[in-house]
């Protein structure tokens, strides 16, 4: 067993590698929740992806960099009797494409303390294993319909790469999450870096979104070269859009609201100025939303 610590000597190594395996021109992707993630999508995509046979590469050590107060660990009960508890982890795990192309998977908990040390530490071991791109993956809730394909927002390292990841390219300045720090980190050691981020409706961002982990899952395909399969969650994307449907046709506000969403990202993907949409609306659609599926759930309704 490898350990790695930061190069500040802080105490304590950030992680332990549990093995080195021989990768050719691996990929690594950052899914590590704690951050934005309308629709569950980046979590979802993660997941998706993880379905496949992986193998443990590397675990960070959660107790120097996760605050337990704010991530508190599950309890398991039985009968009265505490069985054990499940702690937070942050693991970087190797699996592969349909292809057999190397692709390396960051998952468990955004650190809440010292992300300039687990930065470091990260690109250090993704150059040591031969990393050539990474992409990290995250949605946010945004005035669009259900009814349209979903976009995709990047960041990354450079402007080629940036025009490679999705069609929104913004100018502006917003909080961020480690994933930034780990681009700006890859900047500075000559790593390309991007992050794709998908749109989701504001009014369904509050449950599962599979359309946007679908969107994520080929946008990670086509940046990066990989073969993914994404059918399970298109699958599940068309049952979702099915109730949506249902839902707001049942209601005349919620109808207009989602045709006045049509015509505004209609008129942006044209280059022209969008309409305005209703946040009370959206609002009161959500609460909805979150009802209705909620109650199909319970019910057991796979239609």
């Amino acid at each position: 067993m490898a350990e790695g610590s930061d190069e500040r000597g802080d105490p304590g190594p950030l992680y332990r590698l549990a093995d080195k395996p021989t990768l050719t021109e691996p990929v690594l992707v950052v899914g590590l929740d704690g951050w934005v993630d309308a629709g569950y999508a980046a979590g979802a995509a993660v997941a998706h992806l993880l379905e496949a046979e992986t193998t443990l590469v590397a675990s960070f050590d959660a107790d120097l960099l996760v605050d337990h107060r704010s991530r508190r660990p599950v309890m398991h009960l039985v009968d009265g009797v505490n069985t054990g508890l499940t702690w937070p982890s942050i693991e970087l795990r190797h699996g592969a494409d349909r292809d057999g192309h190397d692709l390396l998977v960051l998952t468990g908990a955004e650190p809440d303390v010292r992300w300039r040390a687990f930065t470091r530490a990260l690109v250090d071991v993704a150059v040591d294993l031969g990393v050539r791109l990474v992409v990290g993956l995250g949605a946010y809730p945004a005035p669009v319909p259900h009814s349209r394909a979903i976009r995709l927002a990047t960041t990354a390292t450079d402007g080629e790469l940036a025009a490679r990841g999705g069609e929104i390219h913004a100018t502006l300045d917003v909080p961020s999450g480690v994933g930034a720090a780990i681009e700006e980190r890859c900047a500075e050691v000559g790593l390309p870096a991007i992050g794709l981020w998908a749109q989701v409706p504001h009014y369904a961002a509050a449950m599962p979104y599979p359309e946007a982990s679908a969107a994520l899952v080929e946008g990670l395909a086509r940046v990066a070269g990989l073969r993914l399969d994404a059918d399970e969650l298109h699958e599940a994307a068309r049952l979702h859009r099915d109730r949506l449907d249902d839902l707001v046709a049942t209601n005349i506000e919620h109808t207009r609201m989602v045709a006045n969403l049509e015509v505004a990202y209609d008129a942006e993907r044209q280059g022209q100025a969008g309409s305005a949409f209703t946040p009370a609306a959206g609002e009161e659609l959500a609460a909805e939303v979150e009802r209705f599926l909620r109650d199909l759930e319970a019910g057991g309704d796979g239609a």
